[in-house]
């Protein structure tokens, strides 16, 4: 809006000036003066509009100090508010205006457990972007969670694959919202995988290029760098960090990015991928730089990063990473890793779709646009697409 508002008026301007020097017999202008001169005149006497954010609403950021309390910071109105509460017990509630958050413990235990089978339903999705409205309301229409946002999906198994942070102005909340939502589900007999994605990796590394300006105001009012509002002792900071950057649920195999064929030529294990990944996860907090295969699963052709499934997708002309993954190379992968699936987020469809005859599913379905989403469900061998409505559709294969 603001950015709209600056060419607005900056352009009316302009048009006033190149209307005035297209008439300079009847304005007596020099005939040297040309529009760029004008346009010079026009930057010295237009006051700087600087883009002003409203007032933020962000929180809460809840830290365990040395005391073992609970450290919570909230913007209410651009204004900071604080608060130390002492834990008796589990979840404790925190909240400030109208912004609350329920603690389930001053730490979360990682779960190295990759692999899940049983008999119940899985949905799987990826890449909210901070669209959290748009979340509530994809979810409630499919029976994820109720209208009470709470959970719904009984002892089914709901994988997201990355990609909370960055362009979305509601990352806070969704954050909240899984970290709680994870709880009710395991406690219900199902489970929540969240694996990382690109996104969060960036922002634990303060990769910001991509973050909504409300978080930087959020930041600069909490006169702490971004990614230090998720730093080892914050309870947010440290449930990121437990979680994996794979999971595979019966016969899928889910990731951010996706798998390259070399994983499998070099018989990589699951464990063994995540484990290097994770504990490479954070430049600053490492001993020494990333090296060798750990820096490649965080290149390109990482785990998070890879899209080496979509290589037919790049308009014509455009860079690509590689020439992308040979039907022959998903069967190796997919006979690897004892899987008939790879479901992977990342690169952005128009709605869920498949890719390799099917053997590869796409469910980023562009829920960062903030206007349709999709879920997809895997129930009794049978596969299909929840839309935002919850109408239930097709999984075309191609």
């Amino acid at each position: 809006m603001f950015s709209y508002f600056f060419i607005t008026v900056r352009s009316v301007a302009l048009t006033s000036i190149i209307l005035l020097a297209s008439s300079a017999s009847a304005f007596a202008l020099p005939l040297s003066t040309n529009v760029s001169d004008e346009k010079a005149k026009v930057d010295e006497f237009l006051p700087q509009l600087v883009p002003v954010l409203a007032p933020v609403n962000d929180g809460p950021y809840v830290f365990v100090n040395e005391q073992q309390q609970l450290e919570s910071y909230w913007l209410c109105q651009g204004e900071v508010l604080t608060q130390t509460t002492t834990a008796v017990s589990f979840p404790t509630t925190i909240s400030a205006c109208n912004m609350s958050a329920a603690v389930h413990a001053l730490s979360s235990v990682e779960n190295k457990i990759l692999e899940f089978s049983g008999d119940y339903p899985v949905a799987a999705l990826s890449d909210f972007h901070g669209k959290y409205d748009l979340m509530i309301e994809l979810l409630t229409n499919n029976n994820i969670i109720d209208e009470n946002k709470n959970w719904a999906f009984g002892k089914g198994h709901f994988v997201i694959t990355g990609d909370i942070f960055d362009r979305g102005d509601k990352v806070t909340e969704i954050l909240w919202f899984l970290y709680d939502l994870e709880q009710q589900a395991q406690k219900a007999g199902g489970d929540i995988h969240l694996t990382l994605g690109n996104h969060e990796v960036m922002i634990l590394n303060g990769d910001l290029r991509y973050l909504h300006p409300k978080y930087i105001e959020s930041a600069n009012k909490l006169n702490k760098p971004f990614e230090q509002l998720f730093s080892p002792n914050s309870i947010i900071g440290n449930w990121l960090r437990s979680k994996p950057v794979l999971v595979k649920v019966n016969n899928m195999l889910f990731a951010h990015g996706g798998f390259h064929p070399s994983l499998a030529t070099e018989k990589r294990t699951l464990v063994e991928i995540n484990t290097v990944f994770k504990d490479s996860l954070i430049k600053a907090e490492l001993d020494k730089p990333r090296a060798g295969w750990a820096k490649f699963l965080h290149k390109t052709n990482g785990i998070i990063w890879y899209r080496g499934y979509f290589a037919n997708d790049y308009p014509e002309g455009s860079k690509k990473s590689d020439k992308g993954a040979t039907s022959a190379e998903i069967d190796l992968l997919l006979k690897h890793f004892d899987v008939e699936h790879l479901i992977v987020g990342h690169t952005s469809q128009k709605q869920i779709e498949t890719r390799y005859q099917g053997r590869v599913i796409a469910i980023d379905s562009s829920i960062k646009r903030g206007n349709y989403g999709e879920i997809l469900f895997i129930e009794n061998g049978k596969k299909w697409r929840g839309s935002l409505s919850g109408k239930v559709l097709p999984l075309y294969h191609q």
